[in-house]
Order: structure tokens, then C-alpha cells, then sequence
């Protein structure tokens, strides 16, 4: 079969490698169509375990099923989770499903830019959904990041009629700025550098837009008639970008950081202004199975638009270009994979 090989965000190729072979309790499934997530762009964090098969955003066709599984047959279009929780664990008794060891650690072999994967038995288990009939591939890939975002507004304790702002609107920021709207936020505020991005943040729900080499707090209040944000949620790693949102957040408020920064990145936290007006500082990581449940249901019931936040579709062969638009972060959206595309017409 053909998959694409991630050396680092230049170098992406097309080799070959066998079909998985399942045992007892897998699966096989034919991948479809595979998003580009933004961490499988992060280098300092993907080069170290180079070269490998990237790509956890993947909805397929299952066209083989291993002994004892009674659940799934040939045939169903289905959605396979990368990392699942043991859900026995101190972690995941207490409700951090995403500190679960087993988390960490589980995943489908090879990544979702190949032809096919085999999805070991824990994730047959916990971790494999049957699309429903009204959804398409591509909107299934959209599953596991929007769950994700469910998550972080869950953790960020979202309320009704919240002034929202949300830090960077690339795919990320564009999925909370919808889910934020369908969860019932008030006035909803986006920021980016990309003039681009900021007009992609308006046509997918944002109230307002901020270009972010603007005075972001001062911008703000004049939106908000003299307030900051209840909730600030800050969807890129970028310094200047973080410190802005923690500029932008209002008494009582809460801040959640959604993306990663590189480890060593050291950012000063304003502690006596944190402390004197009771703000929240909260972290988002993963999604449990519970999150995915409920984006399906979100994604079945039209609660979000995701076709058209699609920019880019690619075959196997361009995986290369996909990585380079997903780097690069300024023309596109949601770059999606398509393995068993043959060519890209055109």
C-alpha cells in the first residue's frame, strides 16, 4: 500500500509498505479521507521520532474484521480514535482521561496517511464510531478536533451569554468560534495577523475581528462597551499573540490555552493581576470518548458548518504540499488527504 512518510515539514514521501495484517479482535480499515492536524506540523515535536506515518483525523471504510468482533462489519464507515483512556485509572476516575497513561500511548498502525490502518483490539474497544448516514468522510474527519475543542470549552466551564475571544483563527479558533456560538456565547471576538484568516473568522461566526498587530485590550472594550472577555481562548503558540490574550481577559474570567507552545517556551504570568481580579488559567489537552460521542452529534445535527472550512484536497502523492500549506498556515483552512485519490485533477 502507499503512505506518506513524514521526514520533517519539507520532506514528506510517497513509499510503499505492506498491508497491516490484523489478529483477533482488529480491524482493517480503508482510509478515505485524513485531516491535517496543525500539531502534525510542529517539527520541534514531530522531527525527534522521524521518519513515521503521520495523520489521526481519518474516517474510512472498515474492509476487514477480526475474530470476536461482533460490534462492526464489513463495510461500515466508520471514525477510529487514535489515543483511548483506560477509563480505570486514578486520571480517569477523577475526570483527566487525557493524563491517562493509556492514552498517551495507544494508536492505530500505521497514521492515517496511508491506504489503510489496523486498529489494534483497546481501540476496537473504545475508540472505533460508526458514522452516521447523513455524514460524509470529510466531515468525519472533523470528529476528533472538534471534540477536542468541546473539551476545552467544557474544562474553560463556558456559560451562556459569555463575551468570548478567541486568540488566533486558524482551523482551531475557527472550530471554537463555531462551537462557542452553538453552545450559546454571547458577543464572539476574533484576532489574527492574516487578513485572510480574520475573514474566515467572519464568515464562520465571529461577531468582530481584531487584526492583532493592533492594541487587542483596547480594541476590546470598545467592542464590549468598556469590558474585556469572560472567556479568552488562545488557539496559537505565538509569544506576543498569548500575552495579548492575557491582557484581554476580565474580572472573574478565564483564560484557556488550547495550543501547545515548544517545551522550553517560558511565558510571565501577570500573578498579582491573576490573583486580584480571581481569574482562571485553564489547559485543554486531547478528548476523551465522551467529547467524540457528542461531536458527532454536534457534526450529525448541522450544529456546525466544517464543509466549507475545507480548502484543500489532496491525494497521498501531494501529501507533501499539504504539509507545506499546513506550515505555513496563511492560505488555507482544512487540508485534507484523500489516500485512494489516484490524481489531483487539474
Amino acid at each position: 500500500m502507499r503512505v506518506a512518510v513524514y521526514y520533517n515539514n519539507n520532506d514528506v514521501r510517497l513509499e510503499e509498505r505492506p498491508v497491516p495484517q490484523i489478529q483477533e479482535g482488529e480491524l482493517l480499515v480503508k482510509v478515505i479521507a485524513s485531516g491535517i492536524c496543525g500539531s502534525d506540523v510542529m517539527e520541534w515535536y514531530r522531527i525527534k521520532k522521524a521518519p513515521l506515518v503521520l495523520g489521526h483525523e481519518i474516517a474510512g471504510d472498515i474492509v476487514e474484521v477480526g475474530k470476536g468482533i461482533d460490534k462492526y462489519k464489513k463495510g461500515d464507515r466508520v471514525f477510529v480514535s487514535h489515543h483511548v483512556s483506560c477509563n480505570t485509572c486514578h486520571y480517569c476516575l477523577t475526570g483527566h482521561t487525557s493524563a491517562c497513561d493509556t492514552l498517551r500511548t495507544t494508536n492505530f498502525d500505521p497514521g492515517g496517511f496511508a491506504e489503510y490502518i489496523r486498529v489494534p483490539k483497546i481501540n476496537v474497544d473504545r475508540g472505533t464510531f460508526v458514522l452516521p448516514r447523513e455524514m460524509s468522510y470529510e466531515e468525519g474527519t472533523f470528529i476528533e478536533p472538534l471534540a477536542c475543542c468541546l473539551r476545552g470549552l467544557k474544562l474553560s466551564r463556558l456559560q451562556s451569554g459569555q463575551k468570548v475571544l478567541v486568540v488566533g483563527s486558524g482551523m482551531s479558533g475557527l472550530l471554537h468560534i463555531q462551537l462557542a456560538k452553538a453552545l450559546g456565547a454571547g458577543k464572539i471576538t476574533a484576532t489574527d495577523v492574516s487578513e485572510y484568516r480574520l475573514n474566515a473568522a467572519k464568515r464562520f461566526g465571529a461577531d468582530e475581528v481584531i487584526s492583532a498587530r493592533d492594541d487587542v485590550p483596547k480594541k476590546l472594550k470598545e467592542i464590549n462597551k468598556g469590558m474585556l472577555a469572560d472567556l479568552v481562548i488562545i488557539c496559537t503558540a505565538a509569544e506576543t499573540a498569548i500575552q495579548q490574550g492575557l491582557q484581554s481577559v476580565d474580572r472573574g474570567g478565564t483564560v484557556l490555552f488550547f495550543a501547545p507552545t515548544n517545551p522550553d517556551v517560558k511565558i510571565p504570568i501577570p500573578l498579582w493581576d491573576i490573583w486580584r481580579n480571581e481569574v482562571t488559567l485553564t489547559t485543554s489537552y486531547a478528548a476523551s470518548q465522551f467529547d467524540i460521542e457528542q461531536s458527532i452529534e454536534l457534526i450529525a445535527n448541522c450544529r456546525v458548518n466544517l464543509k466549507d472550512m475545507i480548502t484543500h484536497r489532496l491525494s497521498l502523492k501531494d501529501a507533501g504540499k499539504g504539509f507545506q500549506l499546513a506550515a505555513k498556515a496563511q492560505d488555507s483552512i482544512k487540508v485534507i488527504i484523500e489516500p485512494q485519490r489516484s490524481f489531483n485533477p487539474g
